[in-house]
């Protein structure tokens, strides 16, 4: 089994370049290729990078091309069975890409996997694991559910809490900060959709993944290290925009639009857009 590395940079030679030393260290009892695309950054990446990693296939867009968009641009160059997409934000244990490939070897109906995360001072992200994205689970997020009730299913589902961070099993949604996906599964659901510039494309691909007969599997015996937003400012405008758009977005693509909980998660949508808005630009005087 040979794996393929895939990571997008925008603007974050310094993480990248920790995430690149864990990545090299890991890689060295497996047959393995990294490629790294970066998306036209601005601070001084390329030179600080590209001579530092000779075994780092690079490759430089003149454009920010997204998240998507980026990946998909690799994914013709990859050789491997199996491709991980992986954040520059991101810290690996040297014996990772090992325990992840021989769990793929394990279950063959696997067609991705991801891992348990946690931040940099080693507290448990629940994004590692996600239930099933419908419009009960994603209102319940957006209402705070999870974390006033993060014991109780019905309320919690967002978060696939009948898993134990530490336990391992079939989930609805794993996060793009760590994905490793089969070839074989990426030939069917034809990698990312390009729609998502930014944010929600980890979970269109994981729902189109199930819906093509594949399993997503969390694992979480495997942990590594995601440090979060080094390449975005989650006060900026531009967040905020890419952000809700994206959840417009799934949900025009994945519910029914006649359904009455639909409609609710438009409201829901555009009300967080605007709290979120308005709080940006509060902040923003408070500092002024």
């Amino acid at each position: 089994m040979k794996l393929s590395i895939v990571i997008v940079n925008y603007n974050v030679k310094h993480l990248l370049e920790k995430c690149l030393k864990t990545v090299c260290t890991a890689c060295a009892n497996i047959d393995a290729e990294v490629f790294v695309i970066d998306n036209a950054s601005t601070d001084g990446s390329k030179e600080y990078l590209q001579d530092k990693f000779h075994q780092v296939q690079f490759i430089w867009s003149n454009t920010n091309l997204g998240f998507s968009k980026a990946n998909n641009r690799v994914l013709p160059l990859v050789t491997g069975s199996h491709i991980l997409f992986l954040n520059p934000d991101t810290l690996v244990p040297a014996d990772c890409f090992e325990k992840s490939l021989n769990f793929f070897q394990q279950h063959p109906d696997a067609g991705a996997l991801g891992v348990r995360m946690v931040d940099g001072v080693g507290k448990f992200l629940p994004e590692s694991k996600r239930g099933v994205p419908n419009a009960w689970n994603t209102g319940c997020k957006m209402m705070g559910g999870p974390f006033l009730f993060p014991s109780a299913a019905v309320f919690a589902g967002y978060y696939a809490p009948s898993i134990d961070e530490k336990g391992t099993g079939p989930v609805a949604v794993l996060s793009g900060a760590f994905m490793m996906v089969s070839k074989e599964c990426l030939a069917v659901v034809k990698g990312f959709d390009e729609d998502f510039f930014m944010y929600g494309e980890d979970i269109d691909i994981s729902c189109r993944i199930e819906a093509a007969g594949f399993t997503n599997y969390y694992v979480g015996s495997i942990t590594i290290t995601h440090l979060k937003g080094g390449s975005t400012q989650k006060s900026s405008s531009h967040y905020t925009q890419h952000f809700f758009d994206s959840m417009r977005i799934f949900v025009q693509k994945h519910y029914s639009r006649f359904h009455p909980l639909t409609y609710l998660l438009y409201i829901g949508i555009e009300m967080a857009r605007l709290f979120s808005n308005t709080k940006r630009i509060l902040v923003s005087l408070f500092k002024s």
